[in-house]
């Protein structure tokens, strides 16, 4: 059931005005303990996230191309990979892309890649196929573990535009064909089916864990750390 705010017409969001007007709406109509911010921490973003009790209209595919973008652009992106391609190198995860500055930036580009088409494929191109929305709807209240096991299935059950919980057949695919894609870049003898397995399993790991720190982030930020989320 959508909240008092929510658009008359939830067939026809406009483009970022309607997204920002969203997030405008869910500050004014909802406790600031159940808010989720475009940020958490300040840094890490948080642009997917609707907080608890809301239910803006489905996006556009404008909408999803914009977010898709966000999250692959966004500073901290260049950071978050820098990270992990750092500790690539540091393991010498593939040993053919060399080591030193020359490997790290091997293990760089390739690590940006990898993320950013993810991103366009989870968040844009197969929910705009599938008719998916891939934001995450936080549960906001209940057990803890209810919370955390809602936050964590969400990677395989989506949302459609009419509300309705589907499989999420645009993360899962979406994860798959950027692994897939991978294969043209990354050395032909580490890709075996082990690794693409670990990896593949890896980024669905990490979109269940950002879910479950999207959906506790609100109470940590006001009960914890005492601050507006």
């Amino acid at each position: 059931m959508p909240i008092e705010g929510q658009s008359e017409n939830p067939g026809q969001p406009n483009s970022t005005t309607a997204s920002q007007n969203d997030k405008q709406r869910e500050q004014e109509v909802l406790p600031e303990s159940q808010q989720q911010p475009k940020r958490i921490l300040g840094v890490m973003p948080n642009f997917r996230a609707v907080s608890a009790g809301f239910t803006p209209p489905p996006p556009t595919p404008k909408q999803s191309f914009i977010i898709a973008t966000e999250n692959s652009f966004d500073y901290s992106s260049f950071v978050f990979v820098g990270m992990t391609s750092a500790l690539a190198e540091w393991t010498n995860a593939h040993p053919r892309l060399g080591q030193g500055m020359e490997g790290y930036g091997n293990y760089y580009w390739r690590g940006f890649v990898d993320k950013t088409t993810g991103n366009y494929f989870v968040i844009f191109a197969y929910p705009t196929i599938f008719h998916h929305d891939e934001r995450y709807y936080a549960m906001g209240k209940g057990p803890i573990w209810k919370r955390a096991t809602y936050a964590v299935t969400r990677i395989f059950v989506a949302r459609d535009y009419y509300g309705n919980n589907v499989p999420n057949v645009s993360e899962v695919l979406g994860r798959a064909t950027s692994q897939s894609i991978s294969l043209s870049y990354y050395p032909s003898q580490d890709q075996t089916a082990e690794k693409l397995a670990v990896k593949f399993g890896y980024a669905l790991g990490r979109d269940a864990l950002t879910n479950v720190f999207r959906e506790f982030w609100p109470d940590i930020a006001t009960h914890v750390l005492h601050r507006h989320p």
